[in-house]
């Protein structure tokens, strides 16, 4: 019963991050059309967002096995 349980709580930590991540790239795409000359920081932002939100289902992933 505990694996299925983790299994389920890597599966939502996945479906989190994805839906955070598809979020931050459509925003993105919004913001460089809007203001194109601010393509680099929007660009750089946006990288960073990207890895921060992995690194949280990263952990989410890790806890859900371990507990």
């Amino acid at each position: 019963m505990t694996g299925t349980l983790a299994a389920i709580g890597a599966g939502l930590a996945v479906i989190g991050a994805g839906i955070g991540i598809g979020n931050i790239g459509a925003k993105a795409m919004e913001a460089i059309a809007r203001q194109p000359e601010a393509v680099g920081d929007i660009r750089a932002n946006m990288i960073l967002m990207a890895a921060l939100i992995e690194g949280a289902a990263l952990v989410a992933i890790i806890l859900a096995f371990f507990v």
